[in-house]
């Protein structure tokens, strides 16, 4: 699937949705329960943001946060969700699986990078992207990371359909050699995410931090 291919895919997803949020419109829980870690950061980067529930929540928590998204309709909603809650962030319309990703004014620009359900994408795109993380993060900086698990293909409640784009923790330590993981588990827990992500899922979470 083509950049232009992949935003018109989203583009309707979050259009059929209408004035509902397609994943919600609170925190990724995963995320939120990691508040404490989160504050250490100044300056955030949320990838693949979506409607903005999750820039939204972390700009609420008194951070600087930018927000990258591929669909102008997913867009459009995350800024009036955040209007709606009196909060500022950075939103970037961009493709983060495009060759020329990330800008140059990314690089070593932020404390964390949040990577909630980007999983949209095969093998060979997820290592390209992954590998690019560590130029996005400053020096002791965190990726706060959640995936759902390859048994998710059984409860079928959210994600992708295909073992490739799904995640095992072994998987993770395979794709990020040499970081140190503050946190990482694989589980089955209850997901309520708007009508996008909801029900009984096989979740991997993972907080890393970059090597020097």
């Amino acid at each position: 699937m083509n950049s232009s291919d992949h935003e018109a895919f989203w583009s309707a997803r979050y259009r059929d949705a209408g004035e509902d949020y397609l994943f919600g419109t609170a925190p990724n829980a995963f995320l939120a329960s990691q508040l404490e870690r989160l504050q250490q950061a100044s300056r955030v980067l949320s990838l693949a943001d979506g409607e903005g529930r999750n820039s939204v929540w972390a700009a609420e928590q008194g951070l600087e946060v930018v927000a990258t998204e591929i669909s102008p309709v997913a867009l459009e909603k995350a800024r009036k969700l955040a209007r709606g809650r009196g909060v500022q962030v950075d939103f970037r319309c961009q493709d983060i699986l495009a060759p020329e990703w990330p800008p140059a004014e990314f690089h070593q620009g932020f404390d964390a990078v949040l990577a909630i359900f980007i999983q949209f994408m095969g093998a060979a795109q997820r290592q390209r992207l992954f590998q690019t993380l560590a130029t996005l993060l400053r020096l002791g900086g965190c990726l706060f990371l959640q995936g759902y698990g390859v048994r998710q293909l059984e409860y079928r409640t959210g994600g992708p359909g295909a073992v490739e784009n799904l995640y095992t923790a072994r998987l993770l330590e395979q794709e990020f050699p040499g970081w140190e993981f503050l946190l990482l588990r694989e589980h089955e827990g209850l997901v309520e995410e708007g009508a996008g992500h909801r029900g009984m899922s096989a979740l991997v979470d993972a907080v890393l931090r970059r090597p020097a």
